[in-house]
């Protein structure tokens, strides 16, 4: 197995719009697409609208600093033109939106591109378009060098990633996310997708851009991740304890996910 180096993290978050202490949609507020995201820097910082709420992206990032600095940036200017509004970001995971919020298409697409789960194989059931539950995920993008794997080394290396990112990212944010809703939309274990720098993260909320420490903590916890693929061990603590990380992610089960994670890094200890 080659080790990933010349690695990048990336995000696109997804905020809720507040006005007057209620959540509003942000269709035609905001500007910009899936297809043509709006930029707002000439470094790649964008944003767009997404459902009813707000995303951006930002451009890869080398160290945690310049990832916070982006984050902050965003975050800084989409405070800035929804005050303008008389509205402001709403950092909530879920949120259960007035029916005339979704009165429109737009408000009812989810899931514009499929994402697939890594241990079934397959790709993700969209949402049920009915609910009047919406959710903020943040994801993270990790890039790295393909240059020298083959495409089929590639893609493990990918799926690896995600089942190591669920055993570090995915368990611990458990204890940090206070939103029990949104998996009821999306935040599965092990979902992701392959892109072509690399894969995107999909399980966890927005939960981590909402201070200097959470994005720290999310940077670091990553690495963990890529370090975890690094040695070596991620087959074999999959195949170990996979049954039970997809449960306590998929339930919220916090005593199940300390429980996992100490086992996981006793066994790392051990094998050591």
């Amino acid at each position: 197995m080659k080790k990933i180096n010349n690695i990048t993290l990336g995000c696109d978050p997804e905020l809720f719009l507040e006005r007057d202490g209620e959540i509003v949609s942000a269709i035609g507020l905001i500007g910009g697409s899936k297809d043509e995201p709006k930029p707002i820097s000439e470094k790649g910082h964008a944003i767009q609208e997404d459902n009813v709420l707000m995303e951006f992206c930002i451009p890869p990032a080398k160290t945690v600093e310049e990832f916070t600095e982006s984050i902050n940036f965003v975050k800084n200017h989409l405070t800035i033109i929804t005050a303008a509004m008389g509205c402001k970001p709403n950092y909530s995971a879920s949120a259960i939106l007035a029916e005339k919020e979704l009165d429109s298409d737009k408000a009812k697409e989810f899931g514009c591109d499929p994402d697939f789960n890594v241990y079934t194989q397959g790709m993700n059931e969209p949402p049920n378009a009915e609910s009047n539950m919406r959710s903020a995920g943040g994801h993270i993008h990790i890039g790295f060098d393909k240059s020298e794997m083959t495409m089929e080394e590639a893609d493990e290396t990918v799926e690896r990633l995600v089942k190591a990112m669920d055993m570090t990212v995915g368990l611990k944010s458990l204890a940090l996310d206070k939103d029990d809703r949104r998996k009821e939309l999306y935040g599965k274990a092990g979902c992701f997708r392959f892109k072509p720098y690399g894969m995107e993260y999909r399980t966890p909320s927005n939960f981590w851009i909402a201070t200097d420490e959470l994005i720290a903590w999310a940077w670091n916890t990553t690495y963990e991740a890529i370090n975890l693929v690094n040695s070596g061990l991620v087959d074999e603590l999959s195949d170990k304890y996979s049954e039970q990380i997809v449960k306590a992610i998929n339930e919220n089960n916090k005593s199940l996910a300390i429980e996992l994670l100490e086992k996981i890094g006793e066994y790392s200890l051990q094998v050591a």
